[in-house]
């Protein structure tokens, strides 16, 4: 079965280009040129990645980022012509998987959908069928869904793979190499400060769930998770 990515830009020219050189790739394509349809078109075909413009008339791609992550968790890649910090964080902590700085490069692309395909498959197929718990949380890895005192709480695809991770290894410091490796893939050709913006966004989503663990950090080498 091919796979499935939706395209969402408003650029005719560009969506064009990525649906040509993916489908080479032998992916299936659907393309929107704004966020019109596009949750819509989720629950029904249920796309295995999103590539998601930030700015589009009619409704952002950083709203339709909200949006979809009350109910999905399909790796998402934004594309932009903003290469400022602030809006590559933003739009992870949004719920962004990946963020990729226009002009770019349509093979980088497929590198970067390739890893985040590859990486959630191999997590998942890893991690079937099996609970861990650490302090007052819960990994419930068949369901891919993080308890806190048995509450649910939202996740993106990297923030629950970092905290699997970082529970499996409970109070070993891990270097963020180890964890890009881990959650990104040897392949990864995005920037290392990457992990320390999943981090922060999942610190935030720990502190507000109540969690009696926290991600720790080991100056100069990495992270650890360890109990309050």
């Amino acid at each position: 079965m091919k796979r499935k990515v939706f395209i969402v830009d408003d650029d005719n020219n560009i969506r064009e280009l990525i649906k040509k050189f993916l489908e080479n790739e032998d992916y299936e394509v659907i393309t929107f040129p704004n966020s019109n349809g596009v949750l819509e078109s989720l629950r029904s075909i249920k796309p295995d990645c999103v590539v998601l413009d930030v700015m589009m008339p009619g409704g952002s791609g950083l709203d339709l980022c909200r949006e979809i992550r009350k109910e999905f968790t399909t790796p998402i890649i934004f594309l932009s012509a903003k290469g400022e910090e602030i809006d590559r964080i933003l739009g992870i902590e949004l719920g962004g998987d990946d963020y990729l700085v226009k002009p770019f490069s349509p093979r980088e692309l497929m590198v970067r959908i390739k890893a985040l395909l590859r990486r959630s498959n191999l997590q998942f197929s890893r991690n079937r069928s099996r609970k861990i718990e650490f302090g007052n949380i819960t990994i419930d890895k068949d369901a891919r869904l993080l308890l806190i005192n048995q509450q649910a709480i939202t996740l993106t695809n990297k923030e629950f793979e970092l905290i699997t991770y970082l529970v499996e290894n409970a109070n070993k410091a891990m270097s963020r190499e180890q964890i890009i490796d881990t959650i990104w893939g040897y392949d990864y050709i995005g920037e290392m400060r990457s992990v320390d913006d999943l981090v922060r966004r999942l610190r935030k989503k720990l502190r507000n769930g109540h969690a009696n663990v926290s991600i720790e950090t080991v100056w100069g080498y990495g992270y650890k998770l360890g109990k309050e």
